[in-house]
C-alpha cells in the first residue's frame, strides 16, 4: 500500500497553491471540457500565462487534453482528481464574501452543482438519502450495491444501468459534501443519473464555466415525487 512518504505531495501542493491554477481546476469540477480562453477568462489572466498554467497541469497529471476538429479542450484527468479536489474543500478555508454576487453565486453552489460528473450539495444528499429510505441501495464493503427496486427505479428515470455497470469504477459510493457535511451520491450510476436529470430538464448548467445547477420547476416535482425533500 502506498503511502504518504511514498508520494510527492508536494509537487501536487504547488500546482494547487497557484489561485489562477486552482480556479481553472474549480471550473473544470463543472465536469465539461473547457478551452484555453475559457480558462484564461475563469482566472482572469492572458492567454499565454493560461497555457502555462494548463501546461503545468497537465504535466502533474491533474488536467488533460482532447483535441475536437481545430480545438482543444481541457478536462480534468479523471474522477479520482475530482474526488481529491472535492476532499481538499473540506479542510480549505472559506474565501470571504463581499458582496451579493458572491453571496448568491455561494448559496447556489451550495444548492445544486456539480462534483465532477455527479450531482452535489443539497439536491445530491437529497437524492443520496431518499436512495437509501427507498431501498433502491445497500450499503456495503466496497460502497454500495443497487437493489433489485433500484434498478427498476433507475431504469425507469432512462439510466442506462448496462453502461454504469461497464465503467471503470464504482457503481455507487458515497462522496462527503463540502458544503452540506453529509455524503451525496458518486459513481458511474450517479454520473450517468446527473446526465439524465440535465437532459430531462429538472436541472440545467448556469453557464459553461461554472459547477451550479439551477433546479427546474419540473425538476423540484420530479425530485420531490421521488421522495426527496428540498427547502
Amino acid at each position: 500500500m502506498t503511502g504518504v512518504n511514498d508520494v510527492d505531495l508536494a509537487a501536487v501542493g504547488a500546482l494547487l497553491g497557484d489561485p489562477s491554477r486552482a480556479a481553472m481546476l474549480d471550473a473544470l469540477m463543472a465536469g465539461r471540457a473547457l478551452t484555453a480562453g475559457e480558462l484564461a477568462r475563469v482566472a482572469s489572466v492572458s492567454a499565454s500565462t493560461a497555457s502555462e498554467h494548463l501546461a503545468r497541469l497537465s504535466g502533474g497529471g491533474l488536467v488533460e487534453s482532447v483535441k475536437q476538429g481545430r480545438h482543444r479542450y481541457f478536462r480534468l484527468a479523471g474522477p479520482q482528481v475530482g474526488a481529491a479536489l472535492e476532499a481538499l474543500s473540506h479542510i480549505a478555508p472559506a474565501k470571504p464574501v463581499t458582496g451579493m454576487r458572491q453571496s448568491g453565486h455561494a448559496k447556489a453552489l451550495g444548492f445544486a452543482r456539480t462534483c465532477y460528473d455527479h450531482l452535489a450539495g443539497t439536491c445530491g444528499v437529497a437524492v443520496h438519502d431518499v436512495s437509501f429510505a427507498n431501498g433502491w441501495l445497500d450499503a456495503t464493503p466496497a460502497g454500495y450495491a443497487l437493489t433489485a427496486a433500484g434498478e427498476r427505479e433507475f431504469a425507469r428515470l432512462g439510466v442506462d444501468l448496462a453502461r454504469v455497470r461497464s465503467a471503470r469504477r464504482a457503481v455507487a459510493r458515497p462522496c462527503l459534501d463540502w458544503t452540506e457535511r453529509k455524503p451525496h451520491l458518486a459513481g458511474s450510476l450517479a454520473a450517468d443519473l446527473t446526465t439524465r436529470l440535465i437532459d430531462l430538464g429538472w436541472l440545467v448548467r448556469r453557464s459553461r464555466e461554472s459547477r451550479s445547477l439551477r433546479l427546474t420547476e419540473t425538476g423540484r416535482a420530479g425530485l420531490e415525487d421521488l421522495g426527496c425533500v428540498l427547502p
